[in-house]
């Protein structure tokens, strides 16, 4: 049985690639560093931001999956971009990855714009929480 329930009240705006809220029930947390587009050798890879986006979010999944947790187990994530207006403009295909990655299940999420990331080169991070059964 999955440990979280995804609400989204018809008060408010339909939400795109996002829940409203979360609920927990049991299970244990799992908190999730901020994760770029780092290769397995440290290096920024991606040329522009969906891509990017994608190593990012793949780097995202792979501690989750190592930490004994599955896409679908994400409760949170924060979206950190150094370029808003450009993450906006690219929100179809970043969606299409997202899908293609998580699915159709959206956790609870927040887009936060940046002057910069620790990796001067990076144009996003993701951190999350994830809850495991």
């Amino acid at each position: 049985m999955n440990p979280l329930t995804r609400i989204n009240p018809t008060e408010l705006a339909p939400p795109t690639g996002f829940s409203h809220a979360v609920t927990v029930t049991g299970g244990r947390l799992v908190f999730l560093a901020g994760q770029t587009a780092l290769d397995g050798d440290g290096k920024v890879v991606g040329a522009g931001l969906p891509e990017q986006f994608e190593a990012a979010l793949g780097n995202l999944l792979t501690a989750l999956r190592a930490a004994g947790g599955s896409p679908a187990a994400l409760a949170r994530v924060t979206v950190y971009a150094t370029d808003v207006a450009d993450y906006r403009a690219h929100a179809s295909e970043l969606g299409a990855v997202w899908q293609r990655l998580v699915g159709r299940d959206y956790p609870a999420m927040a887009l936060v714009g940046v002057v910069r990331l620790w990796d001067e080169q990076a144009m996003v991070e993701l951190d999350g929480i994830a809850v495991l059964d």
